[in-house]
């Protein structure tokens, strides 16, 4: 199955560059695409989201990989809690993640619609 190349693709880093924590930036990519929020915000909308709850060491290391990446940006904050919101590039690798993520499962889930059967 080849990958899809498009020119307009960011000159940032995928995803996958994040090795285990591909995982965790994808949740906070997308849990950002609805807009900002601060870390204990992000860590009940995943929940929500996915059903996952991201531990903080794994949370706040995956920020700052993000943060260093220029996908998200921290936001001003009046007291303790610290927003981040998606930046342009982070939306675009967050969509070209999850392209590409869709052409897996479609795959899969062909494979198994065309006879997979327990032996």
């Amino acid at each position: 199955m080849a990958r899809r190349s498009t020119t307009s693709e960011p000159a940032a880093a995928p995803l996958g560059s994040f090795g285990r924590y591909a995982g965790p930036a994808t949740l906070i990519l997308s849990s950002l695409a609805g807009g900002a929020k601060h870390g204990y915000a992000l860590t009940k909308d995943i929940e929500s989201l996915a059903g996952v709850r991201l531990a903080p060491g794994t949370l706040y290391e995956a920020l700052a990989r993000l943060e260093g990446q220029g996908f998200i940006e921290a936001l001003a904050s009046d007291d303790r809690r610290r927003p981040y919101r998606l930046t342009a590039a982070g939306a675009a690798a967050l969509r070209i993640h999850l392209d590409a993520q869709r052409l897996v499962a479609d795959e899969g889930l062909r494979r198994l619609d065309a006879g997979w059967a327990p032996t």
